[in-house]
C-alpha cells in the first residue's frame, strides 16, 4: 500500500503523490514568538516531524519549512512590557524554542524563516493582489481583502459567506467595506515602537499575519507546493485566508495536501490559564524526559484530539521502559529496513495509512515481545530500526532505565551514584549495617543494585 494522507481540503483520504518525483516540499505554520511554547505547540510540532520523518524513511527528499512569526500585536505589546526590543524578545524566545524542541527529539525544519525577512515579498504580493483588485485601502490606510470578490473564499473550513457573517460584530472596524474583510497591510499607529514599523508603497505599517504565511511559503516552496500543514484551529480563518490571497494573485492552487492535527485538551478540558491547566514544554519537562513526552504523543493518531494528563505520561514511560528493557536484554545489530520482513511490513502500513502512529506503537511492542522469547539480536535491530522512524529507541537502553529510574524515585543520576560510592566506602570499612541500608534504601525507591567484580551498576526495579 501507498502513502495515503488525509486532506481536510477534499475531506477524504486521498493516495499521496509529489508534483516533482522523489521530492516533498512541505510548508507548516509555526510560532508567534512572544512566549514559552506550551503543549500544545508541541503536539503540532510533534505531528509534522513524525510525517517528515516517514516521508524520508519512505524515500523522498523533504524541503520542510516551518515559520516564525517575528512580528505580530501580542509580540509588540511582550516587548513593551518588558521594555526590550522586539528582536530582543524574539531571539530569545526562538532560542528557548529550539532548546525546547531538541529536548524532544523534534528535528529542524531545513528552512525556517522569519516574517521580518520577507516585508518585501509581503507587500509585492499585496500589490499585485491590489492590480487585480482583491485588496483595496481604507480611510485608516490599512490594506484590506475583499473576501466576497474571491469566488472560493470557504472551501476549506466548509464555511459559507452566511455562517461566517452570523458571528460578525454589528460595526464595520477600521473602515472595512465589509465585516468578513480581513487586512493585509496595518497601518502604523503613533505610539508604536519604532521596530514594529515598515516601509511599503501602501505607506508605514506592518503585515497583516495572513499574508506572511502566504509570501513566506510561496517565496521558499513556489506557488503550488505538496502540503500545507498546522494545527485544527487554524483552518479557519488563517488557512482559509492564505488561500484566498495566493490563489487570487497567482491563479493556482496554494498546496496539494491540506493537513491538520488535532486539538489537546488537558485532563479533558482546554488548556487555559484561567483554568490553571496551562503547562509549558518546560514545565513538563521538569518531570518527564524528552523522550517519554514524545511516545506519549505518538500515541495518538496526529488527527485525533489528544489528552494531555500526568497519568497518561505515568503510562508511557511505563511502556517506553518495557521497549528498551527488552533492548536492554538484547543488545540490537545493525540492520537494514527490508520492508517485506512482516514486523517492518505491518509497521509500514500503518504508518502509510495517514500516518497511523498508534498502530506503528503496537508493532513496537509486539516485536519487544518477539525479542523476550526468541533472544533474537536481528530483532533487536529491527525494533530500533523501526522505532528511528518514529525518533525513538535511539538512546543507549542502560542509560534510559537508569535515568527513568532516577526520576522516579526523585533521585538523579549523580545522587545515586553518590550512594553507591558511600556504600562501597562502607564495605571497604566493614560496616555492612551501612551499606544494607544504603541498598535497602534506594530499592525502596525502585532501584536495584547489581554487584560484580567489575563494581556495582543499578537498574530500576521491574
Amino acid at each position: 500500500m501507498s502513502l495515503r494522507i488525509y486532506n481536510t481540503l477534499s475531506r477524504a483520504l486521498e493516495p499521496f503523490s509529489s508534483i516533482e518525483p522523489g521530492h516533498v516540499r512541505m510548508y507548516v505554520c509555526g510560532m508567534t514568538i512572544y512566549d514559552l511554547c506550551h503543549v500544545g505547540h508541541a503536539r503540532m510540532m510533534m505531528a509534522f516531524d513524525v510525517v517528515q520523518r516517514w516521508l524520508v524513511a519512505s524515500g523522498y527528499r523533504v524541503t520542510y519549512v516551518r515559520n516564525i512569526t517575528d512580528i505580530e500585536d501580542k509580540i509588540i505589546r511582550r516587548a513593551l512590557e518588558r521594555g526590550i526590543s522586539i528582536r530582543a524578545l524574539t531571539d530569545e524566545m526562538i532560542a528557548a524554542m529550539h532548546q525546547d524542541l531538541a529536548a524532544l527529539g523534534i528535528a529542524s525544519p531545513t528552512v525556517e524563516p522569519r516574517a521580518t525577512e520577507y516585508v518585501r515579498q509581503m507587500t509585492d504580493l499585496i500589490g499585485l493582489l491590489r492590480d487585480k483588485g482583491l485588496a483595496y485601502q481604507s480611510a485608516s490606510g490599512d490594506m484590506n481583502f475583499p473576501v466576497r470578490k474571491f469566488p472560493g473564499y470557504g472551501k476549506l473550513s466548509g464555511k459559507s459567506l452566511d455562517q461566517m457573517r452570523a458571528g460578525e460584530r454589528v460595526a464595520v472596524l477600521d473602515g472595512k467595506e465589509d465585516p468578513l474583510d480581513f487586512v493585509l497591510w496595518k497601518a502604523a499607529k503613533p505610539d508604536e515602537p519604532v521596530d514594529a514599523k515598515f516601509d511599503s508603497p501602501f505607506g508605514v505599517g506592518r503585515p497583516g499575519w495572513h499574508i506572511e504565511c502566504s509570501a513566506m511559503s510561496c517565496a521558499v516552496l513556489g506557488k503550488t507546493f505538496d502540503i500545507h500543514g498546522g494545527g485544527a484551529d487554524l483552518q479557519f480563518p488563517h488557512h482559509e485566508n492564505e488561500i484566498a490571497q495566493s490563489e487570487g494573485a497567482y491563479g493556482q492552487p496554494l498546496a496539494n495536501y491540506w493537513v491538520h492535527n488535532g486539538f489537546l485538551e488537558v485532563d479533558n478540558e482546554k488548556m487555559s490559564k484561567s483554568l490553571g491547566n496551562f503547562f509549558t514544554i518546560r514545565d513538563v519537562l521538569k518531570s518527564f524526559d524528552g523522550e517519554t513526552i514524545r511516545f506519549f504523543m505518538l500515541r495518538v493518531q496526529y488527527r485525533r484530539p489528544f489528552n494531555y494528563s500526568d497519568a497518561g505520561l505515568e503510562d508511557a514511560r511505563t511502556g517506553l521502559k518495557r521497549l528498551y528493557t527488552a533492548l536492554d536484554a538484547v543488545p540490537p545489530l545493525n540492520v537494514k529496513l527490508d520492508w517485506n520482513q512482516p514486523f517492518a511490513a505491518r509497521f509500514k502500513a500503518a504508518m502509510d495509512n495517514d500516518f497511523s502512529t498508534p498502530e506503528a506503537v503496537a508493532v513496537l511492542f509486539e516485536l519487544a515481545t518477539e525479542i523476550n522469547k526468541t533472544r533474537s539480536p536481528e530483532l533487536a535491530g529491527l525494533l530500533k530500526a523501526l522505532g528511528g522512524c518514529l525518533g525513538l529507541l535511539q538512546g543507549e537502553p542502560r542509560q534510559f532505565l537508569q535515568a527513568g529510574a532516577g526520576v522516579a524515585a526523585g533521585l538523579d543520576a549523580a545522587a545515586i551514584q553518590s550512594l553507591i560510592e558511600a556504600r562501597a566506602s562502607a564495605k571497604a570499612a566493614k560496616n555492612f549495617v551501612e551499606a544494607d541500608r544504603i541498598r535497602s534504601d534506594l530499592l525502596a525507591q525502585g532501584i536495584v543494585l547489581k554487584d560484580s567484580p567489575t563494581g556495582t551498576t543499578w537498574e530500576a526495579a521491574q
